[in-house]
């Protein structure tokens, strides 16, 4: 796994985090909660590579 990786999503951690507590204390809930699952759904993508290399790696260990 790369480092940059790991940057990036804590990148997106901390945008969406400022994010949510400027539009919670401006009264929209509703808007932060979707700020939130975006946030997941960028990080989940980002992710879905690495979780393929890793399913190819065990594949190839137990030679599956």
């Amino acid at each position: 796994m790369d480092v940059s990786l790991l940057l990036k999503i804590a990148g997106i951690g901390l945008l969406v985090s400022a994010l949510c507590q400027i539009l919670t204390k401006s009264g929209k809930d509703e808007q932060a909660g979707y700020v939130t699952l975006g946030g997941i759904v960028v990080a989940l993508i980002l992710l879905v590579g690495e979780i393929a290399k890793l399913v190819n790696t065990v594949r190839n260990t137990f030679g599956i």
